[in-house]
């Protein structure tokens, strides 16, 4: 078989599906249950970008189209934020493993412009979580506003040179608050947490 060959048989949803759920669990059950998440959700994102219908964005916007799953991208940020707690900087090698899983699932173009999105976005929000001394529920807004921007930039501008007039500052725009909502959602949950166990340390039972 040609390597097209062997990549289209691995594409086969009956394929790549099984692969994806066994690598999530080899993650899952060696102690890892945020990075099982996280490299699940890198390829149903990239196979989110063709097949969830988008929404088109009026010109007084900024036009483009609006992608409902944009939020859950964000989520993916704050959710390498718990995978760093788990794995430290091995939290990279969850990164790769995850982009390569994409190649399952979606266009190989959508996965390089992901791949290098991911890459920048990436580095930038581990600098922010690594030498940051806030609070959890503070690092992960600060990395999402860090990274969140960067990420939309990127990836929607490498995507435009090879879906044309896929780039436009409504679909950027509203990208990056979807996900800066994602993070703010999470944020608020984790400061909740922090303020109920703070409360209990200077009120033992």
């Amino acid at each position: 078989m040609s390597f097209e060959q062997i990549f289209a048989f691995l594409q086969q949803w009956q394929i790549a599906v099984p692969v994806v759920l066994v690598t999530m669990a080899a993650f899952f059950f060696s102690g890892y249950r945020w990075a099982a998440l996280y490299v699940g959700l890198m390829p149903f994102i990239n196979w989110s970008f063709a097949a969830v219908p988008t929404y088109p964005i009026p010109d007084a916007l900024g036009g483009g189209q609006f992608q409902p799953l944009a939020i859950v991208t964000g989520l993916v940020l704050v959710v390498r934020d718990f995978a760093q707690r788990e794995m430290k900087h091995w939290v990279w090698a969850a990164m790769i493993i995850g982009l390569l899983l994409s190649t399952l699932t979606s266009w190989i173009t959508v996965v390089v412009a992901s791949g290098l999105a991911f890459l920048i976005s990436e580095t930038v929000d581990w600098a922010v979580y690594t030498f940051s001394n806030r609070p959890l529920s503070q690092r992960i807004m600060m990395s999402s506003l860090a990274s969140a921007p960067l990420d939309q930039v990127v990836f929607i501008g490498l995507a435009s040179l090879v879906v044309p007039g896929i780039f436009a500052w409504g679909t950027v725009l509203t990208g990056i608050a979807s996900k800066l909502l994602g993070a703010w959602v999470v944020s608020q949950i984790v400061a909740a947490q922090e303020k109920r166990k703070a409360a209990n340390e200077m009120n033992p039972a």
